[in-house]
């Protein structure tokens, strides 16, 4: 009896995630992409759907043949598309390089505290999420542009002459994503550093190795399943981010989360937009996939 309620328990925790996914990530997926099959209407909803479940299988089997992927075409004879691609992907990748310079001297700091306060300083890292993430938006307005709080400080520090131009710019958008998203990237950091053997640093430089290369030859090798992750956590939201370029970045400022709002909403083109949607996320499984076979083979060198 023990062994059948441990089986049943054992099955019912892995159901539960995969019921989970199926209904609100490929549900949603499934309806995004046949929105994206579908064609503009001045209507409401503004699209004539290719196919409806209320066909059931045999209207469905009936307009196989229908299918249309002009959507997914117009996109790669449109520039505007391709660049907002390219422009989030490299945007996203810049601000993730940038917020691991920083994260991780923080998260090595905290990792090398003692005991008794890093409750504290993990607290003190997940502090800025009590605060709504537009309103810590917001704030950054108020502190780039022209006659904010940076450049008044700059200015009464006589280190520059006139206000510096960061506000509608690149700089702002990546000064915005590596604060918004710091934590995403210091606690999976914190959490491999703190799990470190220190004896295994002291062996080292016992056998002659100087702290730097100490650093490099063990430190970071042990750190990387925390780099692998928090470099996804931060990557990975950040090529679809909206908010953050909308409010801090200019009108130059090209990012795929924009385009697909402004198709959404402004040209109300649910099946550009769709098709848009479900690229983006094509190219986020990339990440996805190699972020599992780190783990994956992180855990093979555990064991």
């Amino acid at each position: 009896m023990g062994k059948l309620t441990s089986g049943l328990y054992n099955r019912l925790v892995i159901t539960i995630p995969y019921a989970w996914l199926l209904l609100f990530f490929l549900a949603p997926f499934f309806i995004v992409f046949r929105i994206s099959l579908s064609t503009t209407a001045i209507a409401m909803p503004p699209y004539v759907p290719v196919f409806s479940l209320a066909d059931g299988w045999a209207g469905l089997w009936s307009k196989i043949g229908e299918l249309s992927f002009d959507n997914y075409a117009y996109l790669t004879e449109d520039a505007l598309y391709i660049n907002a691609y390219i422009s989030s992907v490299v945007i996203a990748g810049i601000s993730t390089f940038l917020t691991l310079l920083i994260a991780y001297p923080i998260a090595y700091g905290m990792a090398q505290a003692p005991r008794t306060i890093r409750p504290t300083l993990v607290m003190l890292v997940i502090l800025p999420f009590w605060t709504s993430f537009l309103i810590r938006v917001y704030s950054w307005i108020a502190i780039l542009k022209p006659e904010g709080l940076l450049n008044q400080l700059l200015l009464s520090l006589h280190i520059i002459d006139s206000p510096l131009i960061i506000l509608n710019t690149n700089t702002a958008v990546y000064i915005g994503i590596v604060y918004s998203y710091l934590p995403f990237m210091v606690l999976p950091l914190y959490s491999a550093l703190e799990k470190m053997d220190g004896t295994l640093i002291e062996a080292a430089q016992d056998l002659g190795c100087t702290p730097i290369r100490a650093f490099w030859r063990v430190t970071f090798p042990l750190s990387i399943p925390g780099v692998v992750a928090g470099c996804m956590l931060v990557f990975i939201p950040a090529v679809g981010e909206f908010v953050i370029p909308d409010l801090l970045g200019g009108s130059q400022t090209l990012m795929i989360g924009k385009t697909l709002w402004n198709e959404f909403n402004a040209n109300r083109d649910w099946p550009v937009s769709s098709a848009v949607a479900t690229i983006l996320l094509m190219i986020l499984v990339i990440p996805i996939v190699f972020f599992q076979n780190a783990q994956a083979k992180a855990e093979e060198r555990g064991k």
